[in-house]
This record gives structure tokens, C-alpha cells and sequence, in this order.
């Protein structure tokens, strides 16, 4: 990994690659992408079964696209119960802690005539989007699935790409069904989101698409943005370590690595007050790299965007992470709790030597669907809010109308708006 010791030019020059990097080299799909989308909303299934052959070598129609009952029978036969049992007790902690995050609704009366309030409902469906082949993780499923489900979404519709024999991995089923997705189809790509957004004759349309994919996929979410609700744009996945001289390096080494096997643009950065402390990490990193299935990936991803900063404060160093706001933060520090509310940008905050950041990426509950590449300064977790929405409610008695009247006569027409302000008027 690049050792450095602070210096505000290095520094810059480390947080501007990290955060510049990016999995999506646009060139011409754009509108390759913005081809499909409007191809599938023209031309519903037709379109829809056609990319599926074209890009999946698939020959769909509408009695194979939706998994059936027996294929899900299938999936539990093949997966082994002791897995099946770890994804049970994941969903459970999963949905207790986003049980956590639900609101009601409130009606607020006054004695002057006046009631306001607000309505919290759930969204009417929801789609998820599953990437297939080697990005088949069931954890993602359980984490985009549940928040919706707590929400009380009724139509949860998950879209994921099928292999080539035109089955799903059964890892991806189960999850689903343990999460509570209501249908499940074998399509993937723009085309997918195309008809999440949309609807065709066999995928109806949702109110909001979640769920990370490639770069059609991305693109096609942008390109459908609007006709519905969406999440944000995943990239490419990070870890920022703070530590001090008394974390154990193996530990903090492995952590990195954790986050560098995901993809070569992975970025894992370890800010430390201790030269000393520092060599000890790069030493582990390098011996524990070459023990691992994925050491090409990790050693492009160090070598590219992985960084061991050597600061001499934790004030320092809690400045350089708000700066580059990651994505998971691990604080092996002493006093972890001390440096916590110095913290101001980050998706997930991991404290102390025994919080690794896989136990939150599978079972200790907080969602992992967390904002990348500096969008923790102004995006949020995956949350129940993601599926629910908002009325405002008004009610106002004739004397509490009355003594609002005149104000609003005087607002409307300042702005010349004088219908506005003759609809008050008529009933003064």
C-alpha cells in the first residue's frame, strides 16, 4: 500500500483520486441505453423478451419469466440448511433494527380552529433490482427487501438476470422469499429496469427501483428517473480505518482487505497517528494478501486507490475522513466512543477492535446499501423511509381561516396572483 506521511498536497492529491474514481466510462451508452428504455416502454414484453436473447441468449416469454413455485422448491433443496438457518436469523436482526426506523402518522389540533398533520404511508410496490452471475449475494437482497417490507410495501417485485440455462441462483431465491419478496422474474439489464419503471404485459409497473447493478443498469435508472422514485447510484465500494497505536494491526490489515476483494476500484485507506503502527499494517496487508482467493483484485485495488496516511492527531484525522466521507468507517482507537461525535460524514461508523465492517455487511442489522464516493455528506443508508411517502394534512374552522385570510390575500398578490388571492377573498 502507498505509505505517506500528512501533508496537505499529498493528502489532496490521495482524497481527489478516491473520490474521483468511478465505474462508469460513459462514451456511447448512454444511448444504447436510452434505446432500450424506450423500446421496452413503447413495446412492453416484445422488447423485453428480445434484449433477453440478444444479451442473455434467453428465449423468454410469459409463462417462463416469472419463478414459479416449484423452481423455489428447487432453490431450498439445493442450498444447505445450516446456511438457510444463518440467512433466517440475518433477516431477523435485519428487520428488528428497521423496525426501529418506522414513524406514524400525527394530527395536531389547536384551540384556534386550526388542524395540521401528516400522513406516513407506505409505497404501493417497490422493485428491487439483483445483479446475476459472479455479483450474487443474497445478503443484498435481504438488505434492499426488508426496509421495503418493514415499510408495509404490499407488491415487492425483485428483477434479476438469469444464467445460461435460464435458472437464477438459488442463494438469490431463498433470500428473497426469507425476505418477503412477492414475484420474482428472470430478466436483467436496462431492459429490467425499463420494466419496473414502465410495466409490460407480464412485469407490472412499481412506485420506486432500488438495488446496485452495472453500468446499463445505472444509466438506466437515470434515464427512468422521474416516472419513478429511485435509490442512489452505488460505486464502487470502500472503507475508511482510523486507528491508534493501540488496535491490532492483523486486524486492521484484514479490514482493508475486506473491502479491497470487492473490485479493482474498491478504495480502503487506513489513517493512523503511529509511523510505527502504520509499517506494522503494511506489512500484514502484503502477508495476509497473498493467503487470499481474490489477490489479483485486492493488490489492483491497494495499488490504485488503497493509502495508509500517517497524521499526527486524531483531530487530523477525523478532518481527512469528513473530507472524503466514506462509505464504512471503522474507529480502532482507544476511545472510540470519544472520536464518534467528531464524526460528521459517513455511511456506516464501526467502533472498537471486535466491530469489523463484515459483520455489518451480514448480520448485525443496520442496512448495508450505504452512500459511496463522498455522497455520504448528503445521502443516507437504505432505510424504511426509502419506501414510504408523505401527505401533509390541513384543516381550518371559519375563525381560524379568518385570521389567516388577509396574510394570504397580501402573499398572492405580491406574487400576482390574483386567483389565488380572490379564492380567499370569496370566503371573507
Amino acid at each position: 500500500m502507498n505509505l505517506v506521511e500528512y501533508s496537505e498536497k499529498k493528502n489532496n492529491e490521495i482524497i481527489n483520486k478516491i473520490l474521483g474514481r468511478s465505474k462508469f466510462e460513459y462514451g456511447d451508452e448512454p444511448l444504447k441505453v436510452e434505446k432500450i428504455v424506450n423500446d421496452v416502454k413503447n413495446n412492453g414484453d416484445e422488447a423485453l423478451f428480445r434484449y433477453t436473447k440478444a444479451f442473455d441468449g434467453i428465449e423468454l416469454n410469459k409463462d417462463n419469466i416469472q419463478i414459479t413455485k416449484e423452481e423455489i422448491d428447487e432453490a431450498y433443496s439445493e442450498i444447505a440448511p445450516k446456511l438457510i438457518e444463518v440467512m433466517k436469523r440475518s433477516a431477523e436482526r435485519i428487520k428488528a433494527f428497521h423496525e426501529k426506523q418506522k414513524r406514524i402518522s400525527w394530527l395536531e389540533p389547536e384551540k384556534s380552529g386550526e388542524l395540521l398533520g401528516q400522513l406516513i404511508l407506505p409505497l404501493s410496490s417497490a422493485g428491487v433490482y439483483v445483479p446475476g452471475g459472479k455479483a450474487a449475494y443474497p445478503s443484498s437482497v435481504l438488505m434492499n427487501v426488508i426496509p421495503a417490507k418493514v415499510a408495509g410495501v404490499e407488491k415487492i417485485i425483485m428483477v434479476t438476470p438469469p444464467d445460461k440455462n435460464g435458472k437464477i441462483c438459488p442463494n438469490t431465491i431463498v433470500a428473497a422469499v426469507e425476505a418477503g419478496v412477492t414475484h420474482i422474474y428472470k430478466v436483467g439489464g436496462a431492459q429490467a429496469i425499463a420494466a419496473l419503471a414502465f410495466g409490460t404485459e407480464s412485469i407490472p409497473k412499481v412506485n420506486k427501483i432500488v438495488g446496485p447493478g452495472n453500468i446499463y443498469v445505472a444509466l438506466a435508472k437515470r434515464c427512468v428517473f422521474g416516472y419513478v422514485g429511485l435509490d442512489s447510484v452505488a460505486g464502487p465500494s470502500e472503507i475508511l480505518v482510523i486507528a491508534d497505536e493501540s488496535a491490532n494491526p492483523s486486524y486492521v490489515a484484514a479490514d482493508l482487505l475486506s473491502q479491497a476483494e470487492h473490485d479493482e476500484l474498491a478504495s480502503s485507506v487506513l489513517i493512523t497517528t503511529s509511523l510505527e503502527f502504520a509499517k506494522k499494517v503494511n506489512d500484514e496487508v502484503e502477508k495476509q494478501t497473498e493467503q487470499l482467493e481474490r489477490k489479483d483484485i485486492i493488490k489492483k485495488s491497494l495499488d490504485n486507490y488503497g493509502a495508509i496516511i500517517v497524521v499526527d492527531s486524531i483531530d487530523t484525522a477525523v478532518e481527512l475522513c469528513n473530507q472524503i466521507a466514506p462509505e464504512h468507517m471503522e474507529i480502532c482507537t482507544k476511545e472510540p466512543f470519544f472520536v464518534l461525535p467528531k464524526i460528521k460524514n459517513a455511511g456506516a461508523i464501526f467502533l472498537g477492535n471486535y466491530t469489523p465492517e463484515p459483520l455489518g455487511d451480514y448480520m448485525a442489522g443496520p442496512n448495508h446499501v450505504l452512500p459511496t464516493s463522498g455522497t455520504a455528506k448528503f445521502f443516507s443508508p437504505l432505510s424504511v423511509d426509502e419506501f414510504i411517502k408523505k401527505s401533509s394534512v390541513l384543516a381550518f374552522s371559519k375563525e381560524a381561516f379568518d385570521k389567516l385570510g388577509n396574510d394570504v390575500i397580501k402573499f398572492a398578490e405580491a406574487e400576482g396572483l390574483t386567483a389565488h388571492a380572490n379564492s380567499v377573498k370569496i370566503r371573507l
